[in-house]
């Protein structure tokens, strides 16, 4: 059998083709696809949850973790433990900052990915605030200039959050301007279009659905192909001395 996928040592592509879906107690008609994980040898856990054919939910508890969330499909509803409730559609997202207790109730054709990850508190800063919108409504900017490599950055350049969530968008034949080899570690989910990601010395052709992780510097670099514009999501780690 063919697969796509691949786990090295400081990298991973996992392809759609070889999700397994796991079962976690409080979730109800809601499967999660734990596709990264510190088991890999990643900091960060990057699961996509959907729903059965009448919704479901669920819970991520009041924990160290931070989540992330991103709407891929449908609809969502996210209940936190004060009682407040974040709505959310089709490419929305949200912050929850650590000990924050959620429970995400999903429409039928809802598809949420979510980052998890232990939140690395400051001296001197408090933590971070719940925080959502939708894509649609981030401005784009070209990325070093380039009109055809633009960049949305989700959440507020703020040095109290840990992590950055942003979208890539390239038009066809667009590429990263060089080999980035960095600190940040990465959590990415291909969201449209293709393209081929180098990662260290090898490279992988993409799609949406694909999930990558990539170790810190791990060299890596994008180019888009095909007929329509590539995007992908990802997660890096800011703001944070080693």
């Amino acid at each position: 059998m063919h697969t796509r996928s691949v786990v090295s040592s400081r990298h991973a592509l996992i392809a759609p083709d070889g999700h397994v879906p796991s079962a976690f107690p409080g979730w109800e008609k809601a499967v999660g696809f734990v596709l990264l994980s510190p088991a890999m040898g990643a900091s960060l856990s990057q699961i996509l949850i959907t729903f059965q054919e009448d919704g479901g939910s669920a819970v991520l508890a009041a924990d160290q973790k931070e989540h992330a969330f991103y709407v891929e499909t449908g609809t969502c509803r996210i209940h936190l433990g004060d009682g407040e409730a974040i709505e959310l559609g089709a490419s929305g997202f949200a912050f929850i900052p650590a000990e924050t207790a959620c429970r995400v109730v999903g429409s039928a054709d809802a598809r949420v990915t979510v980052f998890r990850k232990d939140f690395e508190p400051l001296a001197g800063l408090e933590s971070p605030p719940v925080t959502f919108g939708h894509a649609n409504e981030v401005k784009g900017e070209p990325f070093l200039g380039n009109e055809r490599a633009v960049l949305q950055t989700l959440l507020p350049i703020d040095p109290r959050f840990d992590l950055a969530i942003n979208i890539f968008t390239y038009q066809p034949g667009a590429t990263l301007p060089f080999v980035e080899t960095h600190m940040m570690e990465h959590g990415l989910l291909m969201l449209s279009g293709q393209g081929v990601y180098r990662l260290e010395g090898a490279y992988y052709p993409v799609e949406p659905g694909d999930a990558i992780w990539m170790a810190p510097y791990c060299p890596q670099w994008f180019a888009a192909i095909g007929d329509v514009p590539a995007s992908y999501l990802y997660y890096k780690n800011i703001h944070r001395m080693p």
